[in-house]
Order: structure tokens, then C-alpha cells, then sequence
């Protein structure tokens, strides 16, 4: 579907969001082209020094890092797609450069259609290998700003689906808008924040970008083209 997957989800909310997020949002599977963001983190990573071993063990899923720093600079890049599956998609590969090494955090979100009369929803699937999945339950503010919340999670692992009860899911809680202050002609800003209700604030990004579309080296725009570089170790088609 032609229809970007943040214009699926909100509906007519789409259309109250600020005029550069609206833009932002609305790249779809077959354009030609993909986003890419620059900018500085003004804080990014994990504040808690003693969970920073825990986080270390799990770095090589390109979901969480036990790394934490300030004023790092980021790339990322947006690219909206159909996966194997036939979902409209869109994968995000962050490339953050810290002092000691870069650190790569990547998800894919894709749209799950709703039957008569349902509005579709979104899916994130985080990591490289795909395997931790959470639904994410979007708003606009009054402001215009995208407001987005991480509802229930689930891990796969092989054949299992594991829901993970309350006490132990993380939330992600991220907002996202255009600061015409920023910079010379204005700049994206994002904030996220991953709280654990054992462990408390286990994730924290926040900080501004510069944002560009660009045409894929191949000129490829077929709906189902991901740059090898962009691909998942590992594709999950349950939700």
C-alpha cells in the first residue's frame, strides 16, 4: 500500500500534526527514495552505571547499549518498504558515535491492518534479529507534536511467543517535533525514554536533526526494496 504507514495508524490525526512531521512521516514503500537525519544527541544512552554490565550482554541484539553520553553525534536513515510478508514497513538503522565506537540501533515498525470499521495499528519489531516486538499506541498533541507509547511487548524465541507480564515490560515513551527556533531555518527534535518498572530508566535518547530524502544509489523503487545493509538478521512475521 502506497499509504504511509504513520498516515494509516493516525487517520485524520495525521493531518494535525506539524507540516514538517507530516512530511517526515509520509515516505511510503516504492518512492525511490529514503530518509536520512544528522544531527547531535544532547543526551544519549543508559544513565544507570550499574545496569551498564547488564545492557553489555545483550549490545550485540542492536537494541539496547551500556553506553551513555553527551552532545554524540547520529545519523539515521528512514526506509519505508513492503517486508517478506507483504506488510507496508518502515525500517530505521541509527548509527550513534560515540567516543570509544558506534553503536547500532535498528528496528522495522510495520502496519497491521484492522478489519471493517478498525483503525490500523503499528508494530515495532527491535533489534536485529527481530525477536522483541511491542505495539505502539500514537497520538498528536494539541501542538501539533507526535506523542508515541509502547503498549504490551512480546519475545520471540524459536517457536515461542512470550508476552511479557507488566511487572517486567519496558515502556518506551517518545515525542517527536519541529522546533522552528532550531538552527538557521529550524531542526527535527526528538526525546524517547525506556522506563522498567524493576530497574527504572534503562534507555534515554534526546536531541535534534537535520533531515533529507535522498534517491537510492540504484534508482531501485520497487515497493519491496531494502538496501542489504538495512536488512534484519532475521525477519518475524508474528505480531
Amino acid at each position: 500500500m502506497s499509504i504511509p504507514i504513520y498516515r494509516q495508524a493516525l487517520g485524520a490525526g495525521f493531518f494535525r500534526l506539524q507540516p514538517e512531521l507530516q512530511e517526515y512521516f509520509s515516505l511510503a514503500p516504492g518512492s525511490g527514495t529514503f530518509g536520512v537525519g544528522e544531527g547531535v544527541f544532547d543526551v544519549v544512552g543508559c544513565r544507570q552505571r550499574w545496569l551498564r554490565p547488564m545492557l553489555r550482554l545483550t549490545a550485540g541484539e542492536e537494541a539496547f547499549f551500556p553506553e551513555y553520553g553527551e552532545r554524540v553525534p547520529f545519523r539515521i536513515e528512514n526506509h519505508a518498504h513492503l517486508d517478506p510478508f507483504g506488510r507496508s514497513s518502515l525500517t530505521a538503522r541509527r548509527e550513534i558515535f560515540f567516543p570509544g565506537g558506534t553503536r547500532i540501533f535498528q528496528d522495522t515498525t510495520s502496519v497491521e491492518e484492522g478489519g471493517a470499521g478498525t483503525q490500523a495499528r503499528l508494530v515495532d519489531y527491535v533489534g536485529r534479529y527481530r525477536r522483541l516486538v511491542t505495539d505502539l499506541n500514537l497520538s498528536v498533541t494539541a501542538e501539533g507534536r507526535l506523542r508515541g507509547v509502547s503498549e504490551v511487548s512480546r519475545l520471540f524465541l524459536g517457536p515461542l511467543r512470550l508476552p511479557l507480564p507488566a511487572a517486567l515490560d519496558a515502556k518506551a515513551y517518545a515525542e517527536q517535533w519541529w522546533d522552528p527556533a532550531a538552527g538557521e531555518t529550524g531542526r527535527h527534535r526528538i526525546q524517547v525514554k525506556v522506563i522498567q518498572p524493576q530497574l527504572g530508566l534503562v534507555l534515554v535518547y534526546a536531541g535534534h536533526f537535520d533531515y533529507r530524502l535522498e534517491p537510492y544509489p540504484s534508482g531501485n523503487s520497487s515497493a519491496g526494496f531494502l538496501p542489504a545493509y538495512a536488512r534484519p538478521d532475521r525477519w518475524e512475521r508474528r505480531s
